[in-house]
């Protein structure tokens, strides 16, 4: 027979287990709330973003695994400005950032360098300058790096990035990068 002590000391593992599970996201809502606060947003895309949603799942753009960990931000053509937040190096189970077709501007942060699982990187058609951070070359999940139509963005696509075993597409035409 289940003492009530049991019964108690199970609820309650239970109950953490539960809040864990919602929490799990939080390092990613973080990430996605300083992107958020670093783009200008004149549309109104990013209105359902509610850093006091413990759960980025239910947000338009978002795309989440069974854990609800973000797997995808796809944010291409929303007319977007400001700049790229570090703290997207954060989530660690991104599979694929589209941000192509927007105005955002400024460098490619390196922390992007951390985004081991992701498998499409788009920034295509903005305004993003300075060089390829050397980070990305962390990326051996990467199929496709497109930055193409970024033309500030210059210097030599530094070699680790070149030699992504995986890399199926590399796309710089209209940038001022090189190989």
């Amino acid at each position: 027979m289940t003492s009530v002590r049991d019964l108690f000391a199970f609820s309650a593992f239970a109950l953490v287990a539960f809040w864990s599970s919602l929490c799990a996201g939080n390092g990613d809502v973080d990430a996605l709330i300083a992107l958020k606060q670093s783009l200008s947003d004149p549309s109104g895309n990013l209105a359902s973003w509610d850093p006091y949603l413990v759960n980025p799942c239910t947000w338009f753009h978002v795309t989440c695994n069974g854990d609800n960990r973000v797997t995808r931000i796809d944010l291409a053509g929303l007319n977007l400005g400001g700049r790229l937040a570090p703290q997207l190096g954060n989530i660690d189970t991104l599979q694929y950032l589209e941000l192509g077709l927007n105005k955002i501007q400024g460098s490619i942060p390196a922390e992007l360098g951390n985004l081991r699982s992701l498998i499409a990187f788009d920034l295509f058609n903005n305004n993003l300058s300075g060089p390829l951070p050397a980070t990305l070359g962390n990326l051996k999940q990467l199929l496709f790096l497109r930055v193409n139509d970024n033309s500030s963005l210059t210097g030599k696509v530094p070699p680790a990035v070149l030699s992504l075993l995986n890399l199926r597409q590399l796309d710089i035409s209209n940038t001022g990068l090189s190989r």
